[in-house]
């Protein structure tokens, strides 16, 4: 007999999966970060941009086009800065993973977000809408999410 699923979540800060721990049995429905780490850098306005780089890079192209983070990264940081952006851009594309906006993809398979290692491409999911006006006008991407 295996043994009962565990509750899981995504941190806030990095999209990482957090698994039910007996010592957060108390606090479970307050737990936010995996690690100290993530609360003290929490969400900034630079992994905003980067999500929003990724919605409109990927609003640029067909549905079933996928994109590097690098390309995210090299659109927020310019060709000087990217490097330092491409941990932060992974970290937003999980995060863009457990709202279930995105796919993220190795040799063209779905792969676990806090598992992936080595080189990733993103597509959206195909749950989320897109407007076919939002790549002819260079409107940016908006996701709705979806319905319960």
């Amino acid at each position: 007999m295996s043994a009962p699923a565990r509750p899981e979540k995504s941190c806030v800060a990095c999209g990482r999966r957090i698994t039910w721990r007996k010592k957060w049995a108390r606090a479970w429905e307050s737990v936010r970060y995996c690690s100290d780490a993530c609360r003290r850098r929490r969400v900034l306005p630079v992994d905003v941009a980067l999500e929003n780089a990724m919605r409109d890079l990927l609003g640029e192209r067909s549905r079933e086009a996928t994109i590097d983070p690098s390309e995210a990264a090299r659109r927020v940081g310019g060709d000087a800065h990217w490097r330092a952006l491409m941990e932060p851009a992974r970290a937003a594309a999980r995060r863009m993973v457990a709202r279930g906006e995105l796919e993220i993809l190795q040799r063209g398979s779905r792969v676990d977000p806090s598992t992936a290692r080595g080189p990733i491409r993103l597509r959206q999911t195909s749950s989320v809408p897109r407007s076919d006006a939002a790549g002819a006008d260079g409107g940016s991407f908006v996701p709705v999410p979806p319905t319960p």
